[in-house]
C-alpha cells in the first residue's frame, strides 16, 4: 500500500497534524509564533549543510534547528527586545541558507521544494522519520503536559509548584526544532508556523479545555493536511501552500461561526 504516492503523502500530512497541533497550542498560548519562524526559516541553512556534508536532509535541517533553538534560548535574556532578536535571526537565517544552498558546487537544487514542500515525493524513510519525530513529540508532551501547561498558564504557580518556567520553556523550544524538521518535507520552511498556529487557533473557538484544543487542533490539522492535498491534485496547485489555504478557511469558519454565537446569545 506505501507503494501509492498518494498514500505516502496522505500518511506524511497526518503524520506532521499530529506533532505540529499538539505543539502550536502551546505557541499559540505562549505567542511564540516569531520562535517558530526564527526556527524554521534556519532550516534552509540545514537543507545547505545537508548538502555540503552528503548528509540526510532530515539530520541537517534537525541539527540546525536544534542549534537555532537553544541560540533563541540563551539571547532570550539579552538587552535587546525578543522580537528584534528573533527577527535578526529569523532574517539572517533564511538570506544565509538560501545563498549557502546555491554556492553548493555539483548540486541541483529545487528550492520551491524546500521553501513550500513537496509532499507528494515523500518516500517510506521520510514516512518512517515524519511518524517517529510525531511520536516522540507527543511522548514528550504527554509526560511533560501538566507541568508545561502551569508554567505557561501562571509562571508565579510554577514556581510555588517547584516547576522550573524556563526549563519549560526550553522544552518547548526544543520540541519546534523536531517539528520543523518533521514539517520541512510537507509544507517548507515558510509555512511551518502557519501549520502551528492556525489549527490550533481555530481549535480555540471550539475547545473548552485545554487537552479538547490539543485534540481539535490535531484534527483540524489533519483535515487541512488531507484536504489540501485533494485540492491540489483537483486545482493543479502547490500542495503546501494549498494545505494552509485549506487551514485558513477553516479558521475563517471558526470565526465566523464563534462571531454569530455570540451576537445569538
Amino acid at each position: 500500500m506505501l507503494d501509492d504516492f498518494l498514500v505516502r503523502a496522505a500518511l506524511a500530512g497526518l503524520g506532521t497534524a499530529v506533532a505540529a497541533g499538539l505543539l502550536g497550542c502551546f505557541v499559540v498560548w505562549r505567542r511564540m509564533a516569531y520562535f517558530g519562524d526564527a526556527t524554521a526559516h534556519a532550516a534552509i541553512l540545514g537543507v545547505a549543510l545537508a548538502l555540503a556534508f552528503d548528509i540526510t536532509i532530515f539530520a541537517g535541517v534537525g541539527l540546525i534547528a536544534l542549534t537555532m533553538a537553544l541560540l533563541i534560548t540563551a539571547m532570550a535574556s539579552g538587552r535587546e527586545s525578543v522580537d528584534t532578536q528573533l527577527g535578526v535571526l529569523a532574517h539572517s537565517a533564511l538570506a544565509l541558507g538560501l545563498v549557502t544552498v546555491t554556492l553548493i558546487p555539483g548540486q541541483r537544487i529545487d528550492l520551491d521544494a524546500y521553501l513550500f514542500g513537496d509532499v507528494l515525493t515523500v518516500t517510506r524513510t521520510d514516512l518512517a522519520v515524519i511518524w517517529i519525530g510525531a511520536a516522540i513529540i507527543g511522548l514528550v508532551l504527554w509526560h511533560q503536559w501538566a507541568a508545561m501547561l502551569i508554567a505557561t498558564l501562571n509562571p508565579d504557580l510554577a514556581h510555588a509548584a517547584k516547576i522550573n518556567p524556563r526549563k519549560q520553556q526550553l522544552i518547548i523550544t526544543l520540541l519546534l526544532a523536531a517539528v520543523v524538521a518533521v514539517a520541512m518535507k510537507v509544507v517548507g520552511a515558510l509555512l511551518i508556523t502557519a501549520l502551528l498556529i492556525i489549527p490550533a487557533a481555530a481549535a480555540r473557538r471550539y475547545a473548552r479545555t485545554p487537552e479538547q484544543m490539543a485534540v481539535f487542533a490535531v484534527g483540524i490539522g489533519g483535515l487541512s493536511a488531507l484536504g489540501g492535498i485533494r485540492v491540489a491534485l483537483m486545482l493543479d496547485t502547490p500542495v503546501g501552500p494549498t494545505i494552509i489555504c485549506v487551514a485558513a478557511a477553516i479558521f475563517a469558519v471558526s470565526t465566523i461561526t464563534d462571531q454569530l454565537r455570540r451576537i445569538g446569545a
